[in-house]
């Protein structure tokens, strides 16, 4: 005999729903993390390529900055040395235990822009004071990704917003490839021809990737051209210095927040911005807590803020199937360790190619990023807080010592809001 279902609890009129439950802090990966087996099945040619060049763009015009920026603040040989070690080995640390962790290409470098404004400090500010600088903020960010506040953040703005933030970014390595095949077209041009033939044509383009094949036409125009210029001497291995922190107030107010905001809104926004337009489901909080872990530990060996960027995950997600693409962070990840340990001779030989080389190649494999970036900016809702954020972020203003990008997401978000209020309410 069945027996009748008892009646739902009664409820007044107007009662709340109840309420959903709280995502976790630390974003579950949804997948068993990759094993050997799984990365031999899953790895392939373009995966390969895709984390070289990756690594190669990284190695190049990255820490061509870092060193400049390091030799105008009067650092020696040794703690240079020791910058680029922490940089390389954080980053490839980080890739490796997230990209296996998540099954996704979450590739981790270190903060360019936060390289950029450590300029003008390192004139007037001591190294010791601003690894100090380099602590706090680790820690700092770590706090911020603890809490749950850089996901509830980055929810608040919309996706074209951050991909015209992105696309405002990018836009410089496109226009590089014009300069470049201006300046040096024996270099260059047979560079941008291979990746037009390889692209045009389906069947070489499945023998040898796009990107692969102007990498292999660069290193040949290169050597073809009598460009490359290797110095003699220097050291083989890199020795890690570790450099004793000084916290004063002075570079503690000048640094701390503009290379925390860097990290989680600047560099962070545009690595997610990135992976969710190639597919990928990026997991904020946890980015957020691994970048100020592995900042901490890159303070520890002079080194600036690690963190997710842009340029690289474009690079990593560049072609091939979607649930493969974090074998070419696996890959990225493998060779940033090794060349870590070599972090003089990789200097030497990347420093060693013309620029050109570097820029083209760098603008070549990031053509489609910088076209999914515009499309997803301007293609539908939210046009002109996305036009906003663009010119802002391309104006180069900077307040606070705080890079454009984050002040074009601010005012673009801003203008959005009091402009655009019908694409608010549909979203």
């Amino acid at each position: 005999m069945s027996h009748p279902r008892p009646d739902p609890p009664a409820t007044s009129v107007g009662s709340a729903p109840p309420a959903p439950a709280r995502e976790p802090l630390l974003e579950r990966p949804g997948v068993r993390p990759a094993g050997p087996r799984t990365i031999l099945r899953d790895l392939g040619l373009s995966y390969v390529s895709n984390g070289a060049i990756g690594l190669i763009f990284a190695a190049s015009g990255p820490i061509a900055v870092t060193l400049a920026v390091g030799t105008a603040g009067g650092l020696t040989q040794g703690q240079l040395s020791s910058w680029v070690f922490g940089i390389l080995f954080s980053g490839g640390a980080a890739t490796l235990l997230m990209s296996l962790l998540y099954r996704q290409p979450l590739g981790f470098a270190w903060s360019i822009p936060g390289t950029v404004l450590l300029g003008p400090s390192l004139q007037h500010l001591s190294f010791p004071e601003v690894v100090g600088a380099f602590f706090t903020s680790g820690v700092l960010i770590l706090a911020l990704g603890a809490t749950g506040v850089v996901r509830r953040a980055m929810a608040l703005v919309p996706m074209p917003l951050v991909m015209a933030m992105v696309a405002a970014v990018f836009l410089k390595f496109g226009t590089d490839i014009v300069a470049s095949t201006q300046d040096n077209p024996a270099v260059a041009a047979p560079m941008v021809a291979a990746f037009l033939v390889l692209t045009a044509v389906p069947r070489l383009g499945r023998f040898l990737p796009p990107v692969l094949g102007t990498l292999v036409a660069g290193c040949i125009a290169v050597a073809a051209s009598g460009q490359f210029n290797l110095p003699a001497g220097g050291p083989l291995l890199a020795t890690p210095v570790f450099t004793a922190p000084e916290f004063t107030w002075a570079a503690q107010l000048e640094l701390v927040v503009p290379l925390a905001l860097t990290v989680l809104f600047v560099q962070n926004g545009q690595g997610i911005a990135v992976l969710r337009a190639a597919g990928h489901r990026p997991p904020v909080n946890a980015f957020a807590i691994a970048s100020g872990a592995f900042s901490v530990l890159n303070a520890g060996f002079g080194a600036v803020s690690a963190c997710v960027t842009g340029p690289t995950n474009a690079l990593l997600t560049s072609s091939g199937s979607r649930q493969r693409q974090y074998t070419a962070a696996v890959a990225y990840g493998l060779l940033a360790l090794v060349f870590a340990l070599f972090a003089p001779t990789l200097t030497r030989l990347m420093l060693a190619a013309p620029k050109e080389f570097v820029l083209a190649l760098g603008g070549i494999a990031m053509l489609r990023a910088l076209q999914q970036a515009f499309v997803t900016a301007f293609a539908t809702s939210f046009t002109l807080g996305s036009l906003v954020t663009f010119v802002v972020t391309i104006s180069g203003m900077n307040l606070f010592n705080i890079h454009a990008a984050f002040w074009g997401l601010v005012i673009g978000y801003a203008v959005s809001r009091l402009l655009e209020r019908a694409d608010h309410a549909q979203s």
